[in-house]
């Protein structure tokens, strides 16, 4: 637990062997982090740019790239558990998440068989699913939990995902009678970097509709109070240079809650000093600034239908790239 009286975890968003072996293991031992996120996008770039993987993916001979993936990725969580499992055998998370193929977002039979294969096939306690926030996916996050098994729920941007997501966590736990750990993850910046241009030339203040969208989900997951479940931020990283490093993680500070940021930005965040909850929020200043929003004619819930749409396709695309690449 990164602050223990808030409750608050920081979790590292990335996962390469290299790292696993060396960085990785001082974050923990220096009690910096206490968990960790991988999704498409980042074993891309592990997979395609980093030398630690040749050797094994030679070593895999001609078998279909799913299963060279599958390989590769269950290789590297199973690592990272690991590495992770005494902070997980004390009762401070030690989590790691992995993805089910994207391109099952929409197919929840196929989505539960791939989650309970990989959970069984990595075979430790302290592995996350990672299930995006569909219809099926709720159909599936219920049934992973209603099993007992963990289950990060990925790519929320609206209230209703989050809600639904809770729903189904509760369903899945009542049924499984025992207490499953599991996060909905609110996406952030990315609501910001798709606004804030067009905010600047209306007169609106920039850098806080991720903010106050997430603190939002927060105060609903916080009030639905379901046992095992938290809130985690992701995409807390910063693109604009306006903003401190540490921007998203300061401003989300929040009781019973998780952060998963890149390795920079946590680095970033470790030299404040500032331990308060910034959240809540109150619901009156996060009432006027859309009220604003959509004063000057933008729709915002479109534009978060939009962020879905485009989260699910990126996932969707790195995905493929890795299948292609193997």
């Amino acid at each position: 637990m990164y602050i223990e009286d808030l409750k608050f975890s920081l979790w590292a968003d990335f996962i390469e062997r290299d790292y696993l072996d060396h960085e990785f293991k001082e974050l923990i031992n220096k009690k910096i982090i206490n968990g960790a996120t991988s999704n498409p996008a980042i074993f891309k770039n592990a997979i395609l740019n980093s030398p630690a993987y040749k050797e094994q993916i030679t070593s895999l001979g001609n078998i279909a790239p799913k299963e060279k993936y599958e390989a590769i990725a269950i290789y590297d969580i199973s690592k990272a558990a690991d590495i992770l499992r005494p902070l997980y055998d004390k009762g401070d998370d030690g989590y790691v998440s992995i993805e089910v193929d994207p391109s099952l977002c929409d197919d929840a039979k196929a989505t539960i068989n791939e989650g309970k294969r990989l959970f069984k096939s990595i075979n430790r306690p302290n592995v996350m699913i990672k299930v995006p926030a569909t219809s099926a996916g709720y159909e599936a996050m219920e049934e992973l939990t209603s099993v007992g098994i963990p289950v990060n729920a990925t790519l929320i941007f609206k209230k209703e995902q989050a809600i639904a997501c809770a729903n189904a966590f509760k369903r899945g736990v009542y049924k499984y009678d025992k207490s499953v750990d599991t996060v909905i993850s609110i996406f952030v910046s990315r609501i910001d970097r798709a606004l804030d241009k067009e905010l600047a030339t209306k007169g609106i203040d920039v850098a806080l509709s991720g903010i106050y969208n997430t603190a939002a989900i927060y105060a609903q997951i916080e009030q639905m109070d379901v046992k095992g479940c938290r809130a985690l931020f992701a995409s807390t990283g910063v693109k604009d240079d306006s903003l401190a490093a540490d921007y998203y993680i300061e401003k989300l500070l929040a009781y019973n809650s998780v952060n998963t940021a890149p390795v920079e930005t946590i680095m970033a965040f470790i030299k404040n000093t500032t331990e308060r909850s910034a959240l809540p929020i109150d619901k009156k200043i996060i009432d006027a600034h859309f009220t604003k929003i959509a004063a000057a004619g933008i729709d915002f819930e479109a534009l978060l239908d939009a962020q879905i749409e485009d989260g699910l396709v990126a996932f969707k695309d790195a995905f493929k790239e890795i299948l292609e690449s193997l």
